[in-house]
């Protein structure tokens, strides 16, 4: 069920809206915790902390103002050009790469918005983890699909990655929409 980009936006406004900013989000009666393993993270290194739900939405607004202008990259391109975008910038990597893991992300096994989606061959954004959507590119180009259809489940185990910021990612660098393009 691939959507294409000019459909992304609206449904990833419909996929977000249960999203705050608090550390725990409920949908469907549900909760979606922020993983221990995260604030582990924060608590041994001051400098290093998981990207926050809020800062989730930024990768994805990054994502909205820029998905017609980036369809046409692959999709571990396309991923890294818009966590830039978003201000957080990370060593390009390959989508097999972001699978074996890197030191700019940590693995989590509850996702939030902005989190990476990566098979062995295959990156993308979680948009809405409720509903299983991920944005990236695609064949007919970049869009928003399920992760658990069964074209991806063939690929293989998915893993799920939290960007981890460090003193060097300056909240200067964030996504600022200001209609200049390159």
């Amino acid at each position: 069920m691939h959507i294409g980009a000019k459909y992304f936006m609206p449904l990833a406004i419909l996929c977000m809206a249960p999203y705050g900013s608090s550390a725990q989000q409920e949908i469907h009666g549900f909760e979606y915790p922020i993983v221990v393993a995260d604030r582990e993270i924060a608590s041994r290194t001051e400098d290093r902390v998981p990207l926050s739900p809020d800062d989730g939405l930024s990768v994805i607004a990054a994502a909205l103002e820029y998905s017609a202008r980036l369809s046409k990259r692959d999709c571990s391109h396309l991923v890294h050009t818009i966590y830039v975008r978003a201000g957080f910038p990370y060593s390009y990597a390959r989508s097999s790469d972001l699978y074996i893991g890197t030191d700019e992300f940590q693995r989590v096994t509850h996702p939030q918005p902005g989190d990476l989606v990566v098979w062995r061959g295959h990156v993308g954004i979680v948009v809405n983890p409720a509903q299983h959507f991920f944005y990236s590119a695609m064949r007919s180009g970049a869009g928003t699909d399920t992760y658990d259809e069964p074209y991806w489940k063939r690929r293989g185990p998915v893993r799920f990655y939290r960007y981890i910021k460090t003193s060097r990612t300056s909240p200067r660098n964030r996504f600022v929409t200001t209609g200049e393009h390159e």
